[in-house]
């Protein structure tokens, strides 16, 4: 057996976290402002206030806009997630033990990844609902009339994340399902499937926040929410001959903040079980 088998192993492990954790492990990653690479413990996203347009004089001088920057500080953790594989029992097994625990860190990681920014869409103040009835048509366009009245971009990068439940209360809309409204287009987000409407796209994700009956849903635009990461997922292997298992240790450092109050609306619904 070449002395370099250990190598391969440990490449094709990380290769298959790697994409278990883009493939399926997080949902919301890429329906925010996403900024990787990040050197040091903390980073800083840029929000920019609006710009005043005037007129000049001939030969004058070009107005300053003197744009306001408010730099918003997104703070980044360290989260690991391992396993134990022992030597004898992937030979007592039919399935491949390395891709379970493999999917199993990357599912972990990705969790939360979405839970560091679910948790930063939280601090949003703007709320339509009150837990006293569920997702409904009109609820929907009250949030939507809350981020026109706010100017925030109808560019195609509105997004909206909701509960099972609400999900099942769309689907009984018929403009939500009908080709007439909707059309044949139904967009893949991170490789999971989703629904365009009203110029929004609609994500299914099971860890929001319930408190009860209720359960807080998003409408948001991808700027006003900023994911940072120092370091994607990273996976080391190391025997323990001791054990005569391999321990696989999976690690990330990322943090998410809120940038931008304005460009997302907590939905609070009623949630039946």
């Amino acid at each position: 057996m070449s002395v370099s088998i250990d190598q391969v192993f440990v490449k094709q492990f990380e290769a298959d976290v790697h994409l278990a954790y883009q493939q399926m492990g997080t949902k919301l990653r890429a329906t925010v402002r996403s900024k990787s690479g990040v050197v040091g413990a903390s980073t800083t996203f840029q929000k920019v206030g609006r710009g005043t347009a005037s007129t000049k004089s001939r030969h004058g001088i070009v107005p300053v806009m003197n744009l306001n920057h408010e730099p918003v500080e997104c703070l980044l953790q360290d989260y690991y997630a391992g396993d134990w594989v022992d030597a004898l029992d992937e030979l007592k097994t039919n399935v491949d033990e390395r891709r379970v625990v493999a999917s199993a860190g990357a599912y972990a990681l990705g969790r939360k990844t979405d839970e560091l920014i679910i948790d930063a869409m939280r601090k949003a103040t703007t709320i339509v609902g009150d837990y006293t009835s569920g997702l409904s048509k009109d609820l929907i366009l009250a949030a939507v009339e809350k981020l026109n009245a706010n100017d925030v971009p109808d560019d195609g990068r509105r997004f909206a994340v909701v509960g099972v439940h609400q999900w099942n209360e769309l689907l009984s809309m018929d403009e939500f399902v009908s080709q007439d409204y909707v059309g044949n287009a139904n967009p893949l987000v991170a490789g999971f499937e989703s629904r365009k409407w009203l110029g929004i796209t609609w994500v299914l994700h099971n860890g929001l926040p319930v408190d009860g009956t209720g359960r807080d849903c998003f409408i948001y635009h991808a700027s006003s929410i900023g994911h940072a990461s120092g370091q994607d997922v990273k996976s080391d292997i190391t025997w323990h001959g001791e054990r005569a298992a391999h321990f696989i240790s999976n690690s990330m450092s990322q943090g998410a903040v809120l940038i931008d109050n304005d460009g997302i609306v907590c939905v609070q619904c009623k949630d039946v079980k």
